[in-house]
């Protein structure tokens, strides 16, 4: 998944699970943003990628996929000459993850939530999107796991790096860069567009709401905010984010109380206030609001 133009077309190959050799067709520009000092932020296709680096070494925020593990590396070689050191997996998708194996040969450690190994061991189904996901080989898989945090001390930073329960799935991490005024919030964040929840690997509405709310409270106006997708963002931008999530619940609650049924409330257009920005990139109005309607009417039965 990428901004903006190619949304379309990665969602076909996340449809197809055709990604590796899908993107060894495509040009894709790889791209580094300086958002501190020694901290970047990387995109190309896929999650976005954080990076921390120093005399310590190179710490990444997940990796993408598999096909653009040399162009990312050829990127960070332009700000950096130190080993990578470490990749943090802030959730199990594979375009978060797909350079693991890559980068774990080079010599990194892979670190993850336990449910994100957990995941990757085994075939996954993903119901949002009617596809089924292999098993990833045991060199892409997470060597050391954590169970609610834990913190990296690189690079004259603090790298802390929390569980957020149930939201995007049910191993999300966000990545806090204590005294550097940056945050990394995985997928639990999409900005600019209306977020993806798999609630078949364990995401919620509630979790992600949640989780956007509790960053909120720990971030300043001025704190550079690193999305799991869209372009880098901020508190205010985050503040709306949240805004919407919590009105659409609200809505889309109101209507399943009134006994309509999923093609009903999907018909009664309760994010239509928001659809001409949030629904114009990733997922349509109709496919955000079936996934919210499908999470919010389980929990109630």
């Amino acid at each position: 998944m990428i901004f903006p133009r190619r949304y379309a077309a990665v969602m076909l190959l996340l449809l197809a699970v055709a990604a590796a050799p899908a993107f060894a067709q495509q040009e894709v520009e790889v791209v580094a943003t300086e958002v501190g000092p020694g901290l970047y932020m990387i995109t190309g296709d896929g999650g976005n990628i954080g990076v921390s680096a120093g005399e310590d070494g190179v710490f990444l925020i997940d990796d993408q996929y598999a096909p653009l593990t040399d162009e990312i590396v050829a990127v960070i070689r332009g700000f950096s000459d130190e080993p990578i050191r470490f990749v943090l997996n802030t959730h199990w998708h594979f375009d978060h993850t797909g350079g693991n194996e890559n980068l774990g040969e080079m010599g990194a450690l892979i670190v993850a939530h336990d449910n994100v190994r957990r995941r990757m061991s085994v075939e996954q189904f993903i119901e949002g999107l009617d596809m089924t996901v292999e098993p990833s080989p045991e060199s892409a898989l997470p060597v050391v796991t954590f169970g609610q945090d834990v913190t990296f001390h690189l690079n004259d930073l603090e790298i802390h790096t929390f569980h957020v329960e149930h939201a995007h799935t049910d191993g999300d991490a966000i990545v806090l860069f204590r005294g550097a005024d940056v945050i990394h919030m995985g997928d639990v964040y999409f900005n600019g567009l209306y977020p993806f929840i798999d609630i078949s690997s364990g995401g919620s509405l509630d979790g992600t709401i949640t989780a956007t709310r509790d960053a909120l409270e720990m971030i300043g106006d001025e704190t550079r905010v690193i999305p799991g997708h869209g372009p880098l963002s901020n508190k205010a931008e985050m503040a709306d984010y949240l805004s919407m999530l919590i009105q659409v619940r609200a809505n889309v609650t109101a209507l399943i109380e009134q006994g309509l049924d999923r093609d009903a409330v999907i018909a009664a257009k309760p994010s239509a206030e928001w659809d001409e920005t949030w629904g114009a990139q990733l997922l349509s109005p109709e496919q955000f609001i079936g996934t919210v309607y499908d999470d919010l009417s389980r929990r109630r039965d």
